[in-house]
């Protein structure tokens, strides 16, 4: 499979509208798959380009802190 056709895939599968989508319609839901993609590529490559946001990632023994239970 080709970078064209990986591509192609990728917004054919997206341009099935959410239902929250579906209820308001799209007038053309490939373009609108081919910009939603685009954008979530271009954050993906510089997750500094949206600072609102930039999601962390950690893992859970990185965020909580093992409280020991009393004896």
């Amino acid at each position: 499979m080709t970078d064209e056709q990986s591509d192609q895939d990728r917004v054919e599968s997206r341009a099935h509208l959410l239902p929250e989508e579906a209820a308001v319609g799209s007038d053309d839901p490939e373009a609108q798959a081919e910009a939603i993609l685009a954008d979530s590529d271009i954050r993906e490559e510089d997750q500094n380009v949206a600072p609102d946001t930039v999601l962390e990632r950690r893992t859970s023994d990185q965020t909580v802190v093992a409280v020991e239970p009393p004896d």
